[in-house]
């Protein structure tokens, strides 16, 4: 059964639910605050795709954190799978994370 356009709506925003419950261990703020999904999206049968990066390429989580957001993304109601790629281009850095990070991190 497709999604409707209501659906995929509500999809977005409990990614992003979801993405605010998943932290890298090192920094105490979530991985959407920090600005580390680049791009998140669901076709209408169900699939997810994450377009996300690491703090840096030698991130000791980059093992962890992709598995992490796929299996949180995949406990959403109507997504049927879930695939996660890791990208560096741009590169992070700290200018990408929001002002609440900024603050919760003492950076303002």
């Amino acid at each position: 059964m497709a999604l409707s356009e209501k659906d995929l709506e509500n999809m977005g925003e409990m990614m992003v639910q979801k993405f605010k419950t998943i932290y890298d261990p090192e920094i105490p703020v979530d991985i959407y605050e920090l600005g580390l999904i680049y791009d998140a999206f669901v076709n209408a049968e169900g699939q997810a795709k994450v377009l996300m990066t690491l703090t840096s390429p030698n991130c000791p989580v980059a093992e962890s954190l992709p598995n992490e957001v796929r299996t949180k993304v995949e406990e959403i109601e109507g997504i049927t799978e879930a695939e996660v790629e890791i990208t560096f281009d741009p590169p992070w850095d700290r200018d990408m994370m929001s002002e609440e990070a900024k603050f919760e991190l003492g950076m303002l």
